[in-house]
């Protein structure tokens, strides 16, 4: 065994100023809202990039912009890193040692959880959804990362993943049973507190968009867990912003994800609608985590023209929707559109992927060794 002569500067990283929760102040156009959080932890990389995005193939009268939120960090690469700068804030106010989260078995909300806790001095414990928790489940892509950063990890079936909260809780009790303070964090970090982070990223952005005269009329992105989806959807209702808000569900179905962000939406303070987001229902494929050939090939084709590599669970099936609205005869939902597709991030999820992927790639003519072509 080897012994980590690291973890004894915990206590000092907790201390040191960087890593402070600061006070934070609210847009003034959410400031009604009655669960304001009164801190934030500096995490992400903001403002991330917004960039015109020239896609091959997109109708004449379509306009298509990119927000990189995959490069929030690199490490913390993605969406989550804006949730957990509230909800790892909240937590080190309460004096937590240990937080506890869930997802699948290459989640990225796992890993963005794991690497921030260990940057902050706390300890990490994943429940993961594994069809065979009785098996070592390997180093491959996020789960590599989670075990990197000590993160402990406590696989779980499908069914018991079901139980998620309940199992959640009595890990906590466990914890705390023998001297621990842990802080449970959702699914997702999708509650009313997480979804502050992509709130005020609606600040971010309508600062950027002003400055870019980019003239968005409509934002897409995926949605897993509803957390992004109510931050956005609230912003730009609350902020008057002139756009659509669509989300392109990559697991369950559209009234699933209306109730989901309607609760979290009042847990924040605020009323919801369903006019207030547009679930691009349909485009789930084979299911969450589970990748069609045509998804894979879009996202090749897409890396190989603009150098912008999407994910196979999320952004790869919300862009993949996206495609096949604009192919569309009539194309109601973006006809004359200025769209910004959010790049939620989840590059690593990739390297699970690796043997779906390799018909994908043709060998070199005349082999690999150089010279020999």
């Amino acid at each position: 065994m080897v012994e980590n002569i690291f973890y004894a500067r915990n206590d000092e990283l907790k201390t040191d100023c960087s890593f402070r929760p600061q006070s934070y102040s609210p847009p003034a156009w959410a400031a009604g809202l009655s669960s304001q959080p009164a801190v934030r932890i500096a995490l992400a990389q903001r403002p991330t990039p917004l960039r015109r995005w020239a896609v091959a193939g997109m109708p004449a009268d379509v306009e298509l912009w990119i927000k990189r939120d995959d490069q929030t960090g690199i490490t913390l690469s993605g969406n989550k890193a804006r949730k957990l700068e509230f909800l790892l804030a909240d937590a080190l106010q309460k004096g937590a040692d240990t937080v506890i989260t869930c997802g699948g078995i290459q989640s990225n909300h796992a890993r963005a959880t794991a690497v921030a806790a260990r940057e902050l001095g706390l300890d990490s414990h994943l429940l993961l959804n594994h069809p065979q928790p009785d098996r070592n489940p390997g180093l491959v892509g996020n789960l590599l990362l989670d075990r990197l950063v000590g993160a402990q990890i406590h696989l779980i079936t499908y069914e018991e993943y079901q139980q998620r909260e309940t199992l959640m809780r009595q890990l906590a009790d466990r914890l705390i049973a023998q001297g621990r303070k842990p802080c449970i964090i959702p699914e997702g970090g999708s509650n009313a507190l997480g979804s502050w982070g992509y709130l005020e990223a609606i600040r971010e952005l309508q600062e950027q968009t002003e400055q870019a005269q980019a003239g968005l009329t409509d934002i897409v992105f995926a949605c897993g867990s509803g957390g992004t989806a109510a931050g956005l959807s609230l912003g730009v209702k609350r902020s008057g912003w002139p756009v659509r808000v669509h989300a392109v569900n990559v697991c369950l179905h559209a009234d699933y994800f209306h109730k989901k962000v309607a609760s979290i939406v009042q847990g924040m303070g605020a009323e919801y609608s369903p006019d207030d987001l547009d679930i691009m229902d349909g485009y789930v494929g084979l299911g969450y985590a589970k990748s069609r050939p045509e998804e894979l090939l879009l996202m090749r084709d897409v890396a190989r023209a603009t150098g912008v590599i999407l994910d196979p669970v999320y952004t790869g099936k919300a862009f993949f929707g996206l495609w096949n609205e604009l192919s569309q005869a009539g194309r109601a939902r973006f006809k004359g559109a200025k769209i910004l597709f959010i790049h939620t991030g989840g590059l690593f999820g990739l390297y699970e992927k690796l043997s779906e992927l390799t018909p994908l790639f043709e060998e070199p003519q005349g082999g690999w060794r150089y010279g020999a072509g």
